[in-house]
C-alpha cells in the first residue's frame, strides 16, 4: 500500500509554479465540463423547433430540480436564478472532482522518484478535493462573491454597516461577531469538503489493500453517494451566503 499522503505531491513546474496532481486532476475536470457544456448547446441548437431528445429532456429535468431546489434556499425564485450560473458551475465542479477521484487509476498509476535518498511514489492523478488548497480556494471565491455582490445589490455603507457599527458598545459587538461569522465561513465550507473527500479517500485506500475484490464495491457506492451529497451542500450554501447578501442589515431586523 502507497502511503497516503496529506499534501499534494508535485509533477512538474511551470516556471515558479508547482504542478501538483490534483491541479493537474482540477484541469481535467474542467475540460470535461467544457466538452459537456458544448456538446449540450450544440445538442440544443440542433434541436431548436424541434422535439426535445432524450438527453435534452433529461437535461432540462435535472436543471429544472435544482432550480427549483435553489429557489427554496434563497427564498424566491429570481433570486435562484440570478445566482444559479455560480452556484451551479460550483456544483458539477465539485460533483466531477468527487466522482472523479473514485475512478480505477487514481491515486495508483504515476512513478517513483528519489527524495532524501528513499523512492516516493507520486501519482499523476489525486481526487481534487482531498487537496485543502482546493477547496480554499472555492470557499474563497464563495465567500468573496457574496461580499461583491453585497457591494453591487444594497451599497457599500449599507454591506459594511453588517460589520462595523459604532452607534453603541452592543451594535460594535455585533460587528465583530459578524466578521468572526464570516472567517468562520471559509473555514467551515473548506474543512467540511476537505474532510468528507480525504477520508473518503484514505478508506477507500485501506479497504482496497485489505480486501481488494468484492468488499469495496458497496464503499465505492457509499462514495459516489457522498460526492453527490457534498457538492449539493457546497452549492447550497454558496446559494445561502450569495442571496443573504442581497439584504441589508437593516432588513434582517
Amino acid at each position: 500500500m502507497h502511503p497516503i499522503s496529506l499534501t499534494a505531491e508535485t509533477l512538474f513546474k511551470i516556471g515558479p509554479l508547482p504542478v501538483t496532481n490534483t491541479l493537474f486532476t482540477s484541469w481535467i475536470v474542467v475540460i470535461l465540463l467544457i466538452i459537456l457544456a458544448t456538446v449540450l448547446s450544440r445538442s440544443i441548437k440542433k434541436n431548436a423547433g424541434k422535439a426535445p431528445g432524450k438527453l435534452q429532456n433529461a437535461t432540462e429535468s435535472a436543471m429544472d430540480l435544482f432550480l427549483d431546489f435553489m429557489s427554496n434556499i434563497a427564498g424566491d425564485r429570481a433570486t435562484a436564478i440570478k445566482f444559479l450560473p455560480v452556484c451551479g458551475t460550483i456544483f458539477f465542479f465539485i460533483l466531477f472532482s468527487n466522482w472523479l477521484g473514485i475512478l480505477p487509476g487514481v491515486g495508483s498509476l504515476g512513478f517513483y522518484h528519489l527524495e532524501e535518498g528513499h523512492k516516493v511514489f507520486v501519482p499523476f492523478f489525486r481526487s481534487v478535493n482531498s487537496d485543502i488548497n482546493s477547496t480554499l480556494a472555492l470557499a474563497l471565491v464563495v465567500v468573496t462573491l457574496s461580499h461583491i455582490v453585497g457591494f453591487v445589490v444594497i451599497g457599500a455603507k449599507k454591506h459594511i454597516s453588517k460589520f462595523i457599527q459604532l452607534s453603541s458598545p452592543i451594535n460594535f459587538a455585533v460587528g465583530l461577531l459578524e466578521i468572526i461569522s464570516e472567517l468562520s465561513r471559509i473555514v467551515s465550507l473548506s474543512f467540511r469538503l476537505f474532510g468528507n473527500v480525504f477520508a473518503g479517500e484514505v478508506l477507500m485506500v485501506i479497504i482496497t489493500f485489505l480486501v481488494p475484490y468484492v468488499i469495496p464495491i458497496p464503499f465505492l457506492g457509499l462514495e459516489i453517494f457522498v460526492g453527490f451529497i457534498q457538492a449539493l451542500i457546497f452549492a447550497t450554501l454558496a446559494m445561502m451566503y450569495l442571496a443573504a447578501a442581497t439584504h441589508s442589515h437593516e432588513s434582517e431586523h
